[in-house]
């Protein structure tokens, strides 16, 4: 299985077959954005048993959209809702301590937790705080010139 970009933006999920007048390519699903309803279709279209996981490595190999995970998309939420103060009550902080226990430990990167708070921020959000940053920039001011620095020229001699 593989994925094609189309024009007008639009991706197929695709699958070659062998048959008596040799190579056929087949559409399997169309889509924008790989969701799971778009792998369920491409998988119930498909002649061979392909796991989910392949279908999204097709559509991440060849640069399609893909769909965050609902796991993904509620950590995001979650994440977003912490950097703005707002932390789930006692009890389900020490669940969710307790369900993400099993999970392999490393500690994020000093990056990643200033990252936090823009994981579940959308494209308007992130562009427009990207448009403050470049309008900050265009106000500092240029650096001073350094003077030149002169070194002592080395004399070779003969030795």
């Amino acid at each position: 299985m593989y994925a094609i970009h189309r024009r007008g933006g639009t991706w197929e999920l695709r699958e070659s077959v062998s048959t008596p007048a040799g190579p056929r390519s087949r559409t399997l699903a169309s889509f924008r954005t790989l969701t799971p309803d778009v792998i369920e279709r491409a998988r119930e279209r498909s002649a061979r048993q392909v796991s989910v996981a392949a279908v999204r490595r097709a559509a991440v190999r060849a640069g399609a959209p893909v769909a965050a995970s609902d796991a993904d998309r509620a950590a995001a939420e979650l994440l977003a809702a912490l950097a703005h103060g707002r932390a789930p009550r006692a009890s389900l902080r020490s669940l969710l301590a307790d369900a993400l226990d099993g999970a392999a430990r490393q500690a994020p990167s000093d990056s990643a937790r200033a990252a936090a708070g823009w994981v579940a921020a959308s494209a308007r959000e992130r562009g427009e705080a990207l448009r403050d940053l470049l309008l900050l920039a265009d106000r500092l001011p240029p650096p001073r010139p350094r003077p030149a620095q002169a070194f002592p020229r080395i004399a070779s001699g003969h030795a």
